[in-house]
């Protein structure tokens, strides 16, 4: 015979729980379909949407900053080169210097809103090196706190993120230190 679950909440047992009723929003999301004049590449639609939809902090003029969909600490960003190019070595002198100088002021920026300990900065080129997304270039800022590894990644290969992206996008968006030129849906 099958009880309730009603019945069954908080009856004592052999597990602990974590209860993130937030995370809802992730599991429940869905991207909406890719259309036939959209790209494939995630790194290039993001740019082709609003801020807010795109998840995009900032935009350059031939690099952007957007949230990491599947981030290893809260406010993991990405610097991206517009063109869909893979490697580092495709990238003009122009796109290597501006994403040099939003990996910067991305750093600058999480230190204002969430001041890390430290940070995790790179690139893997190629799906050997690690690329979730080989094809188009982009660079990690990951900020990191003294004891943000925990138990979870190891034996649940789960994550517990604090803040939802829509939240850190806002935030880092507002505190970028430039003049905000090219945003649309701040």
């Amino acid at each position: 015979m099958t009880e309730p679950a009603a019945e069954m909440a908080g009856v004592p047992d052999a597990f602990q729980r974590l209860w993130t009723p937030h995370r809802m929003a992730y599991i429940e999301h869905t991207e909406p379909p890719i259309g036939a004049d959209e790209p494939s590449c995630p790194f290039c639609r993001a740019p082709r949407r609003d801020d807010k939809a795109g998840l995009v902090v900032h935009r350059g003029e031939t690099c952007y900053v957007v949230m990491n969909l599947y981030p290893y600490s809260p406010g993991h960003m990405l610097v991206c080169t517009y063109r869909h190019i893979a490697m580092y070595t495709e990238a003009t002198v122009q796109e290597t210097m501006e994403m040099a100088q939003l990996t910067q002021q991305a750093v600058q920026t999480l230190a204002q809103v969430s001041r890390p300990a430290g940070f995790n900065i790179g690139m893997n080129q190629g799906l050997v090196a690690g690329a979730g997304v080989a094809e188009h270039l982009h660079q990690h800022v990951v900020p990191r706190w003294q004891g943000d590894t925990n138990f979870l990644p190891i034996v649940a290969q789960t994550r517990a993120l604090p803040q939802l992206l829509e939240d850190a996008r806002s935030l880092l968006s507002d505190a970028w230190p430039d003049e905000k030129v090219n945003r649309s849906d701040a």
